[in-house]
């Protein structure tokens, strides 16, 4: 992968969430092909092993089997972290869980399942985190929200809730530390080829357990990481990684939201 300028990896302690596939696995190998020291999480030990097998340098990272919602586990994660590396640089907040169900179809508790996910246990983290980077008085946070967190579609309203909050949430810690060493950047991905359909639930909680069309057809999770990786590296805050498409949704939102629900409308998001 290329060399980027300014804000350089080279040795430098990168966490990233959500490791084990997908857009995660995908920042991972970016990251570690920098020269990054990547600390690997989820849930799956054996498949974050996989993923360090295959990143640049294996020896250089590590994974940690953790669940982002078991706060217990998070904090003996950060100690280890730190016991190890005696520093965090970045920390990209990627565990995510996507929906796939009308208003009327999804029940309170899959609402509360996605909040706690998407939104919750990156706050968590990240304020657990934070008083290091300040200390250090340097370092990045990053959050993965989605261009569904910008427009808001049929079929992922607590999604879209999620992704927007964990936005504005992020927007207030970038005023709040900016003068203070620590960065925040936000990442809006449109569709990319992952298996978060698969994943995503349903109104009761269960995986659709099928691959949505526009997903397949989406940018590749390298193209995605590299694209972010860069961007990142230049000092950017705000990043959508989207086709055509989702862009000019992006920018439809801004100059005319009626117009754009106009068109959302109408169009297959399923």
């Amino acid at each position: 992968m290329q060399k980027y300028g300014l804000d350089a990896l080279d040795a430098k302690v990168v966490w990233i969430t959500g490791a084990s596939s997908g857009l995660g696995e995908a920042l991972a190998k970016a990251c570690a092909s920098q020269g990054a020291h990547v600390i690997l999480t989820a849930r799956r030990f054996e498949v974050l092993e996989q993923v360090r097998a295959s990143l640049s340098q294996p020896d250089n990272h590590l994974s940690i089997a953790m669940d982002v919602t078991n706060e217990e586990q998070v904090q003996t994660t950060y100690t280890q972290i730190l016991e190890k590396y005696g520093r965090i640089d970045w920390l990209i907040n990627n565990a995510g869980l996507s929906q796939r169900a009308l208003i009327s179809e999804t029940n309170m508790q899959t609402e509360r399942a996605i909040m706690e996910i998407d939104y919750f246990s990156q706050v968590f983290l990240t304020k657990m985190v934070l008083p290091t980077l300040l200390q250090q008085k340097s370092g990045r946070i990053v959050f993965i929200s989605s261009v569904a967190g910008l427009l808001g579609t049929q079929y992922r309203a607590s999604y879209s809730a999620a992704k927007a909050a964990i936005h504005l949430w992020a927007n207030s810690l970038r005023a709040e530390v900016a003068d203070q060493g620590v960065q925040v950047s936000v990442v809006f991905p449109g569709f990319v080829q992952t298996n978060v359909s698969f994943n995503a639930l349903n109104g009761v909680g269960q995986a659709q357990g099928h691959q949505d069309e526009a997903i397949a057809n989406g940018l590749s999770a390298d193209d995605f990481a590299n694209q972010v990786i860069k961007a990142l590296m230049h000092g950017e805050e705000y990043i959508v990684v989207a086709g055509v498409k989702e862009k000019l949704g992006v920018f439809l939102s801004r100059l005319s939201p009626k117009a754009l629900y106009k068109v959302i409308r109408k169009s297959a998001v399923k």
